[in-house]
């Protein structure tokens, strides 16, 4: 079989986020063809698709509007997720800016009925909250709705006079309200006791909603809310969690999902009536958007091997076509991995649901990379990831568990991590070594842990609780310290961070007695840390932490930071760069024991003769690698070339040498996931650049 380097596989695209016309003949949709996520469109039949929006910048938040005369989309600026909101004319001739304040948040809402007005979410007013405004158009944006909260405008109602908002009091549990945009008052539409969510919400005519609840049951299932008894009774029992849905605007057609460990399943009734979807490969649906006439569903799917791309389905027949065919850059089905789902017990009796992705031409005990999810109130899900895709490809066994705290298995699971049950979620991925080393699936002395945002914590809490476990990690965009992410967060997200982590009021001395940073002395794994200067949910300052604390103890770490990312790697140079680094990283340190030991004496015998004679401090400066190199022009013509500014440096330190930390802070970054990390793809993974309510990863 054909060895296919990493580049390739980061060069699989993706089309995702659809959104269809108002009679359902033509789907507007993101795709990364460029390098960045931009707007595209194609005839809902499929066809050559035609490119609506040309930014540096990635594009997020898709709407046609109801009408058909514009699409709404949002934009923020080198990852910082300030978003802008914008219309483009369908063509793109026409790109006309709606919401730009560069040190504001925008988060887009609704579209009136008619198409003239829309509605979002700012926190223009104070960074710390989001109000809700209305604009037309043709005029200026008006406070709708002022409140010291995270809001959010979730569907405007047929005749134009209401608007639901959301407003999260946890990240696990929110309320719904009734706006009345003539008198401006406000009406609770979901009183309950407890903990509950209520998202998915659309109006079904005038007089009730349909949405998604787990109110006062284990899992979230579909239901209807009556607007005139504000009663709300569940559609379905579920013993998996409900986790979209949507329907026609007169509520004749609705569409919903369920979370069947991990993979979705699909359920389409017309006129009450259930409707046979058949065609539809297994794998991960999200972005669910019926045309206004209810005639066409279209929808983004993704599987182990399937690249996300969009489908569309005839809710008359049940039939499923592909609309998009974003590349899969010539990769062989042969040179793919499908996950089996384990399962294995932790310290207590609990059992973890995991992937576990293994090599089509390698034989166990193998080397093996733990992945860990984001959130941690997310959930890994079998989409495509090129990262394991590639790890796999190469001869590695990916394992990719669900610990305690994650979604997608009840009430219960998702809590188990709360507070100062935090580290019980670290003690699974022990246990997941342990269970690697007594199924002979992994070689005892070659297993590694990586993750990205909250799943870049555990990677660090792992190392340091765990330190003999390990042969190597990876740390992209991660927490250190507790106490100075939460100080140094973005405003509006401290609240909500707190309910799941404990705030600095009540909980400092255990945030300071979890936090990796207190406890940098016992890694002794090598280290990868990647994170972007822009990133506002965890900060540049928590890899720094980590990088300097290690450097000042002679300890084995490379630094890898983008001055155009924020949190994730987006723009595919850089995620291409980061990519082979993690790849080289991981196959230096997990290379067979000998191998390794043959590497290292090649690489001492090489020190010895290039390095000058130093005294001092053992270690000091010691086999220090450092490259310095633009992360743009690769040899293909449909990939941007990266900006000028766009300055790496990667650096290989076993103590700090000459320059010492400060000396590299002044340059110029995976799955949702994470897979929207890699692929920017917000709905298959928790991360969303378009509802602050929606704080799945950090």
């Amino acid at each position: 079989m054909p060895r296919y380097d990493f580049a390739r596989f980061l060069n699989v695209r993706t089309a995702y986020a659809a959104s269809p016309n108002p009679d359902g003949s033509r789907v507007a949709f993101l795709h990364d063809v460029t390098g960045v996520p931009q707007v595209w469109s194609v005839a809902s039949t499929g066809g050559w698709p035609e490119q609506v929006t040309f930014f540096g910048e990635r594009v997020s938040a898709l709407e046609y509007s109801p009408s058909g005369e514009w699409v709404l989309f949002g934009m923020d600026s080198g990852g910082n997720e300030r978003q802008g909101l914008y219309v483009a004319s369908p063509s793109g001739e026409e790109v006309v800016p709606l919401e730009t304040e560069p040190d504001v948040i925008h988060s887009w809402g609704a579209w009136s009925p008619d198409g003239k007005q829309v509605a979002f979410a700012s926190n223009r007013r104070d960074q710390r909250y989001f109000d809700v405004y209305v604009r037309p158009l043709d005029g200026d944006s008006r406070m709708a709705l002022q409140q010291d909260g995270t809001n959010s405008a979730v569907a405007w109602s047929p005749e134009g006079r209401y608007l639901v908002i959301a407003r999260a009091n946890t990240n696990l549990d929110n309320d719904l309200y009734l706006l009345d945009l003539r008198s401006g008052e406000v009406e609770l539409l979901t009183p309950h006791e407890g903990e509950a969510l209520f998202y998915s919400a659309h109006f079904a005519g005038d007089d009730a909603l349909l949405l998604i609840s787990n109110l006062d049951r284990e899992f979230a299932a579909p239901a209807r809310l009556d607007l005139r008894s504000r009663r709300m009774s569940f559609l379905q029992d579920t013993e998996w969690d409900a986790e979209a849905l949507t329907c026609s605007p007169d509520g004749r057609v609705v569409a919903y999902t369920l979370n069947e460990d991990g993979y979705s399943r699909l359920y389409l009734s017309r006129d009450g009536a259930q409707i046979e979807v058949s065609g539809l490969p297994d794998g991960v649906v999200a972005d669910m958007s019926l045309s206004r006439d209810g005639s066409s569903l279209v929808l983004t799917l993704t599987g182990p091997t399937l690249n996300a791309n969009v489908w569309a389905v005839d809710t008359s027949s049940g039939r499923v076509r592909r609309v998009t065919r974003a590349s899969r850059a010539g990769i062989p089905d042969d040179a793919l991995s499908e996950p089996g789902l384990v399962r294995f017990t932790s310290f207590d009796g609990l059992s973890v649901p995991a992937f576990l992705y293994t090599p089509r031409d390698a034989a166990p005990p193998l080397p093996v990379v733990v992945h860990v999810h984001g959130g941690p109130e997310s959930q890994a899900r079998p989409a495509f990831n090129p990262t394991i895709q590639y790890l796999a490809h190469r001869g590695f066994g990916v394992l990719v568990p669900n610990v305690r705290g994650s979604t997608g298995y009840g009430k219960a699971y998702t809590h188990l991590d709360d507070v100062r049950r935090r580290m019980d979620s670290v003690a699974d991925l022990a246990a997941a070594v342990r269970w690697l080393k007594e199924s002979g699936t992994a070689a005892p002395d070659r297993i590694a842990v990586m993750g990205g945002s909250y799943g870049g914590f555990m990677t660090l809490a792992a190392l340091t609780t765990y330190p003999d476990l390990w042969a190597a990690g990876v740390d992209t965009v991660g927490i250190a310290n507790f106490v100075t992410f939460l100080e140094n967060t973005g405003p509006w997200r401290r609240r909500l961070r707190e309910a799941e982590y404990g705030s600095l009021e009540h909980d400092r001395e255990f945030l300071e007695s979890i936090s990796p940073i207190n406890h940098v002395d016992r890694i002794t794994a090598p280290l990868l840390v990647i994170h972007g200067a822009n990133d506002p949910r965890v900060p540049v300052g928590e890899a720094e932490q980590i990088v300097e604390g290690l450097r000042a103890g002679g300890r084995e770490v490379e630094y890898l930071r983008y001055e155009d990312e924020g949190h994730g790697i987006v723009r595919l140079p850089n995620r291409i760069s980061s990519s082979e680094a993690t790849a080289a990283f991981l196959e230096r340190h997990l290379e067979r024991r000998e191998e390794a030991s043959m590497s290292e004496e090649r690489e001492a015998a090489v020190n010895r003769e290039e390095q000058p004679e130093r005294g001092g401090v053992p270690g000091e400066g010691a086999g220090r690698v450092e490259e310095i190199g633009k992360s743009g022009v690769y040899p293909m013509s449909e990939v941007e070339e990266a900006p000028d500014d766009a300055e790496v440096r990667t650096e290989a330190a076993w103590g700090q040498g000459e320059r010492g930390a400060e000396g590299y802070k002044d340059h110029g970054d995976s799955e949702l996931s994470e897979y929207a990390d890699e692929k920017g793809l917000g709905g298959l993974s928790g991360e969303s650049q378009n509802d602050p309510v929606d704080e799945e990863r950090e």
